[in-house]
């Protein structure tokens, strides 16, 4: 390892350092060690693997500060990795030259509105942890392919768009854990097409992503936002992390959005576990996805919606507390599920309290084959679910009821349009149910009084 200070460095954020901090990088074989200090850029680091063999960056215990006063990232990481993560597809030169770049230690600044923080090109095993990015445009950015990257333990803050950025490309085996990843305008972690697969994004706190107004889809921002409208959206874990809390934000805290020219493939295998979001426009929004589950979420305060799934196949919705606030508290927020279009899907076992949204706590709208069961709606405002144009639907077990003392629901379930051959059964409910003949069965449902809480 190459200690900067021998080359010339000042370190006192006003000298151009670029130079110097580059010719020690190539003349210590690509590994360089910075002292205490800030460090001006006038242009990208390179760590060009290829040509410098292993490479990477130590800070001081975080003391070590890189100043990017110029367009571009201020670190650029380079190899040539060509294959898959499939051993037999590793070629020799990754691992003798190439492989697990390591960042650690450092904090990158932008001075320039179009200064990035890391990229990564076509590398193997980068990891980058202990590391602070902040006023930068992308924090960091993966471009063209990219294996087993690991992010963990860092700060990404103030971003002028995205915290980290999948910029199209060809990406497996990625796991960003125990992070803070806030104030980035567009989002704090965003997939922009390209071919991604296994990606676990766990542990983290990712907040307050929002205020982007660019020309690139500007209502597309959140905390995490996946969009493959030519892409692939596939194997995503993301679980235990809290996802919130710009509450008149648009966009959603999580946003995935799959491509109406091939639904059921650019969004596949989601898991969406464990996590608390909250305080957005809409919580979670999905489109165009197959096999999705959320399930164990605590999810509140969505403005518009908590959860949106649209053209959606067998997607589960379980086990959720959505809106959880009590009755009590005045709140403008309308919450809600809807299900717009989606076939074979479940939503069972959510407790979903005091939803304001006067098309339903539950909406369901040009969907078939559903199942909605044992769900406890409390509260509702006007109707708890309302199933419109829908064919085939399972409404069943469901405790639709109201404690208030002057009771503001109109309807349990209410089915109307051209729904036909749906059932609601073995419900209980505190309101009438609205279901002609010609659009479905009732089956042995039960209606109580409303009885006030003390």
């Amino acid at each position: 390892m190459t200690l900067a200070t021998g080359f010339g460095v000042t370190g006192d954020g006003r000298t151009d350092d670029t130079a110097a901090l580059q010719h020690a990088i190539d003349a210590g074989g690509g590994v360089l060690q910075l002292a205490k200090g800030t460090y001006r850029l006038s242009r990208s680091l390179e760590l060009d693997a290829t040509r410098l063999g292993y490479v990477g960056i130590r800070g001081e215990q975080g003391a070590s500060r890189l100043l990017m006063a110029a367009a571009g990232p201020a670190v650029s990481i380079t190899g040539d990795h060509r294959g898959t993560a499939t051993p037999a597809h590793v070629q020799p030169h990754t691992w003798e030259r190439e492989r697990m770049p390591i960042v650690s230690g450092i904090e990158i600044v932008g001075a320039h509105r179009l200064a990035d923080g890391i990229r990564l090109t076509r590398t193997m095993q980068t990891t980058i942890q202990n590391t602070l990015l902040r006023r930068v445009r992308h924090g960091i950015q993966l471009v063209e392919r990219n294996r087993n990257f690991l992010l963990s333990a860092c700060h990404i803050y103030d971003c002028h768009e995205t915290g980290v950025f999948f910029d199209h490309c060809n990406l497996h085996q990625v796991i960003i854990t125990g992070n803070h990843i806030s104030y980035c305008k567009r989002a704090g972690i965003y997939q922009h097409n390209g071919d991604v697969h296994n990606i676990q994004i766990t542990g983290n706190d990712i907040e307050y992503n929002s205020g982007y107004d660019g020309t690139r889809d500007p209502q597309h921002s959140g905390e995490i936002v996946l969009a493959a409208p030519e892409g692939i959206i596939s194997e995503y874990t993301i679980a235990g992390n809290t996802l919130q809390a710009t509450r008149e934000a648009a966009g959603a805290n999580l946003l995935i959005l799959g491509s109406e020219e091939t639904p059921g493939t650019a969004v596949r295998l989601v898991a969406v576990t464990g996590n608390v979001l909250g305080s957005r426009d809409r919580n979670v929004v999905i489109t165009d996805g197959v096999r999705i589950s959320i399930t164990g979420n605590t999810i509140y305060d969505g403005t518009r919606r908590n959860v949106v799934l649209t053209d959606c196949h067998t997607a589960v919705l379980s086990g959720n507390t959505i809106a959880t606030r009590p009755a009590s508290w005045e709140s403008t927020s309308r919450d809600g599920i809807a299900l717009l279009r989606c076939v074979g899907g479940l939503v069972a076992g959510n407790v979903i309290n005091d939803c304001l949204h006067e098309e339903g706590a539950i909406l369901v709208r040009e969907c078939r084959e559903l199942a909605i069961a044992n769900n406890q709606l409390l509260d509702s405002h006007d109707c708890g679910i309302a199933v419109r144009d829908s064919v085939r639907c399972r409404i069943s077990d469901n405790s639709i009821s109201e404690t208030r003392a002057e009771p503001k629901m109109t309807r349990s379930v209410r089915v109307t349009g051209s729904s036909h051959h749906n059932v609601i059964q073995s419900n209980l409910v505190s309101a009438a149910i609205e279901c002609s003949d010609e659009r479905g069965r009732q089956i042995a449902n039960t209606v109580l009084p409303v009885v006030p809480e003390n």
